[in-house]
C-alpha cells in the first residue's frame, strides 16, 4: 500500500509541476514552456543521424513523439521520487524541484530568450515540491508513529492536488489558445494586395492529372513541414518588425509587416526541397508564393554581392523561434526570385509555414534559404559565423541535387499481364530545369517519359511513362532524370548527410 501511495504522490507532484509551469509560460511565451524548453534542447543536441531517422519513421510527427518520450521519462523519475519521499523526503523533493531548475536552464539558454523565461519552470519546481510534501505527509506521519495508515487525509490530499492541477492546466490552455485565436482571427483578415508582377498563367499540360500522381501545384494542408519548432509561432505581427543589417550595409533598414505589404509584390509558382528528403521521399512540395524580392531590400540596404566587391558572403536569417540559416549572398542577388514571402496559394502564410514572412530561395534546399517566422537579416561571412544546422555538421551551401520520384504505381502493387500501366512521377531540379526524365523496368534499356509542361526551371516536373507487361513476376521500376545543363541524376546511393540525398528511386511490383 505504501509502494502504492509514494509512486502515485511522484505522479501527481510532477502533474502539479506540469500544469503551474505550464500556466506561467501562458503569461510570459509558450516557448518558455519545461515541455518546449526541454525538447528544443533535446533537438539542438541531437545528432544529424539521429534526427533524419526520426524524421524518416515518424515524418510530422516527430515533434510529438518527442514530447511524449519526454512525458513518459518523466512519469518514470516521478514514480521513483515517490518512492523515495517514503525514505528519504527532503532528498525527494529537491528531486523535484531540480527537474524545475532544468527546464529553467534549458528555457533561460533558447535563442532570443530573457530571465522571465525561468520562471515557469521555477514556479512548477516549487508546486511539485510542495505537493510532494504535502501527498506523502500522511505516509510519512504514521509511519513515525508506529500507527496505521490515514487514508482518507492522502486521498484528501491527492484529490486536491489532482484538481489544482487540473484548474491550472486549463487556465493556461484557455489563456494559451485566446491569444492564438486573437492572431489567427487578425491574420483571416488580412486581404493580401494584388501582384505588381503576377506569375504567368500556368501552361496548358502542367499538370497530367493521373491518379496517384502528385498534383503540380501542392495545396497549404498537404505541404510538407520540417523544422524544430516544438510550438509553431504565433506571431503578433502589429508588434513584429524585420530588420537588415551587418557587414556591408551601408544603411541599415527596418520594415514592419504593413511596409512590406506596401511593396511591390511580386508573385510566382516555386518548388521548395528539404535536405532530409530520402530518394523518393516526400519533403518537397510546390506552390504559388507572393512577396518581396529580397535582391531589392538589399540593394536598399546599400549591399553589393561579393562578385562587386561586398564584404559579406553569407546572410544570416533569424528566426522568432531562434533558427539561424545562412544563405550565399551572390545567389540571393543573382537575378533568381529569391522573395520575403507574406503569400502562400492566394493566402497569408500558414502558421506552420512561417506567418507572417519567410524566405524562399529557389534552387537551395530549405536548410540554407527558407528561414521561416522570420524576423532579422545579417550580411556576414561564412567564415565568421556558422548557422544552426552548419554547427551539427552540414554543409554551409546546398544547391538542390536532380532527383525524381516514382507516385505510380506504388511499391507492392499488383499489375495485370497485357494491361497497359502509366507509370508516372514528378522530377526536379530547381533553377537549372529538368530536361528528360527516362524509365528502365529490371534493368533494360532506358525509355524516355513523356514530360507536363512547366512555367519556369523553378518548379518541379511531372511525367509519365506507359508499360504494358508482358511477363508475370516481379519487377523493379527504375527512373532517372537529366537536368537542362545535361546532367544526369546519379545512380550513386548516398544518405541526406552533408548536403542531400543521391540515387535513384525505384518500385517493385508483382505482375499477374
Amino acid at each position: 500500500m505504501r509502494a502504492g501511495t509514494g509512486a502515485l504522490s511522484g505522479l501527481l507532484s510532477a502533474g502539479a509541476a506540469l500544469a503551474v509551469a505550464e500556466l506561467g509560460a501562458a503569461f510570459v511565451r509558450p516557448e518558455a514552456g519545461p515541455l518546449t524548453a526541454v525538447g528544443g534542447a533535446v533537438i539542438d543536441r541531437t545528432p544529424p543521424a539521429v534526427k533524419d531517422w526520426a524524421v524518416r519513421e515518424f515524418g510530422t510527427d516527430d515533434k510529438l513523439m518527442l514530447q511524449a518520450g519526454i512525458l513518459v521519462l518523466l512519469a518514470l523519475i516521478a514514480l521513483g521520487l515517490g518512492g523515495l519521499a517514503l525514505r528519504l523526503r527532503r532528498t525527494a523533493m529537491a528531486g523535484v524541484f531540480a527537474f524545475g531548475l532544468l527546464g529553467a536552464f534549458a528555457a533561460r539558454h533558447r535563442a532570443g530568450a530573457g530571465y522571465v523565461d525561468v520562471l515557469p519552470s521555477l514556479l512548477g519546481g516549487v508546486a511539485g515540491a510542495a505537493a510532494l510534501w504535502w501527498l506523502t505527509r500522511p505516509v510519512v506521519a504514521v509511519r513515525a508513529r508506529d500507527r496505521a495508515f490515514d487514508r482518507r487525509a492522502f486521498l484528501i490530499a491527492a484529490g486536491t492536488v489532482a484538481a489544482g492541477s487540473v484548474v491550472a492546466g486549463t487556465a493556461g490552455r484557455l489563456i494559451g489558445n485566446g491569444r492564438r485565436a486573437s492572431i489567427a482571427a487578425f491574420r483571416n483578415r488580412i486581404r493580401l494586395p494584388a501582384p505588381a508582377e503576377p506569375a504567368p498563367p500556368l501552361p496548358a499540360g502542367v499538370d497530367l492529372r493521373l491518379a496517384g500522381l502528385s498534383s503540380f501545384t501542392t495545396s497549404n494542408s498537404d505541404f510538407y513541414r520540417v523544422d524544430t519548432a516544438l510550438v509553431v509561432p504565433r506571431v503578433d505581427v502589429e508588434n513584429w518588425s524585420l530588420r537588415i543589417h551587418g557587414k556591408g550595409v551601408r544603411t541599415p533598414l527596418t520594415f514592419s509587416y504593413h511596409d512590406l505589404l506596401r511593396r511591390p509584390l511580386i508573385e510566382r509558382d516555386l518548388t521548395l526541397t528539404c535536405v532530409s528528403n530520402e530518394v523518393g521521399g516526400p519533403y518537397t512540395g510546390t506552390a504559388r508564393w507572393l512577396g518581396v524580392r529580397l535582391a531589392d531590400l538589399l540593394r536598399e540596404a546599400g549591399v553589393r554581392p561579393p562578385s562587386r566587391g561586398g564584404p559579406a558572403d553569407q546572410l544570416v536569417s533569424r528566426s522568432t523561434d531562434g533558427m539561424t540559416i545562412g544563405t550565399p549572398v551572390e545567389v540571393v542577388m543573382d537575378g533568381r526570385d529569391a522573395l520575403l514571402a507574406i503569400g502562400m496559394n492566394g493566402e497569408p502564410l500558414p502558421f506552420e509555414h512561417g506567418y507572417p514572412v519567410r524566405m524562399v530561395v529557389p534552387g537551395l534546399y530549405g536548410y540554407v534559404s527558407a528561414c521561416k517566422w522570420l524576423k532579422d537579416l545579417e550580411l556576414t561571412t561564412f567564415a565568421d559565423y556558422d548557422a544552426y544546422w552548419v554547427k551539427r555538421t552540414w554543409s554551409q551551401q546546398a544547391p538542390i541535387k536532380t532527383q525524381s520520384r516514382i507516385d505510380t504505381p506504388k511499391p507492392f502493387a499488383r499489375l495485370r499481364i497485357g494491361t497497359p500501366v502509366p507509370i508516372a512521377g514528378i522530377a526536379w531540379a530547381q533553377h537549372r530545369g529538368v530536361s528528360a526524365v527516362e524509365v528502365a523496368v529490371d534493368g533494360g534499356p532506358w525509355q524516355p517519359a513523356r514530360l507536363a509542361e512547366v512555367p519556369s526551371t523553378d518548379t518541379w516536373r511531372q511525367w509519365v511513362w506507359e508499360w504494358t507487361p508482358s511477363t508475370p513476376g516481379s519487377h523493379r521500376i527504375e527512373v532517372r532524370a537529366t537536368d537542362a545543363g545535361g546532367a544526369v541524376q546519379t545512380d550513386k546511393r548516398v544518405g541526406t548527410v552533408p548536403d542531400g540525398a543521391t540515387g535513384r528511386h525505384s518500385v517493385v511490383v508483382t505482375v499477374t
